[in-house]
């Protein structure tokens, strides 16, 4: 998985999945974009990729505003020149049951994580149609098959990334440009590390793998994706889940 020669952009870089798949492209070789609504977080990580002699730019962006997409690509393109892969990972969860979830709870989660990805897509399919390649990967949620208690909204976001992400496949192919979804399941992160020992457990017992995934996990299958080793690979779903829900009932 050499990504050497590379620009790779990363929303919801600063942190958490984003922050691993920065971290992982740089290591391979990669050249990187850190782009997160929170612009502290982001120049935190481009700092950090330094220490793989690689070069890599902050840029805040907020993934549901189209002139922000629009401003971050020229921003990134101005300084690299291309964009070789685009990640769109920045995601948001509100949670509350389907019968007391509000129009402004559900609109807000749609919003970032569907639309923010259409916009991401779009963003990179336009400055990769002109290169005649790229690769462009989505993260999604193993919640887009299984659904999401008491977050409908996250679930249906994420299984509407599955359909964007089919769909500009069969549009991009002939640029020669991949599209794919990795559908995480449970990961170690800041959040996850906070929560009740006895409901974590419960989780676990549910992976093949008896353990919950790390951000890396999800970030090397990533790599894989935007490596020439993946360049067969495009409109597909990879679940990153350690085996989650493979037990018979």
């Amino acid at each position: 998985m050499d990504l050497s020669n590379k620009v790779c952009l990363v929303t919801g870089g600063g942190r958490g999945i984003g922050r691993a798949i920065c971290l992982v492209f740089a290591q391979k070789g990669a050249d990187v974009i850190v782009a997160d609504v929170d612009a502290e977080l982001a120049k935190r990580v481009a700092a950090e990729i330094a220490k793989f002699e690689k070069e890599a730019i902050a840029i805040e962006i907020d993934v549901s505003n189209p002139s922000s997409v629009e401003k971050a690509t020229e921003v990134a393109v101005n300084h690299f020149s291309r964009i070789d892969t685009w990640v769109n990972n920045a995601g948001i969860s509100v949670r509350a049951m389907v019968d007391k979830m509000t129009a402004t709870q559900w609109d807000r989660v749609i919003s970032v994580n569907l639309r923010g990805a259409f916009l991401g897509t779009q963003a990179a399919a336009r400055v990769m149609k002109r290169q005649k390649s790229g690769a462009i990967i989505n993260i999604s949620s193993r919640a887009a098959k299984g659904g999401s208690y008491g977050a409908s909204n996250y679930a249906s976001s994420k299984a509407g990334i599955i359909g964007l992400t089919k769909s500009a496949a069969l549009e991009l192919g002939n640029y020669d440009i991949t599209v794919n979804a990795i559908l995480p399941g449970f990961i170690e992160t800041d959040l996850t590390r906070h929560m009740d020992k006895d409901k974590k457990k419960s989780i676990i017992n549910q992976i093949v793998l008896n353990r919950a995934g790390k951000p890396e996990d999800v970030a090397f299958a990533a790599a894989f994706l935007a490596s020439e080793e993946a360049s067969w690979i495009t409109g597909t779903s990879i679940e990153v889940t350690g085996g989650s829900g493979m037990f018979a009932g």
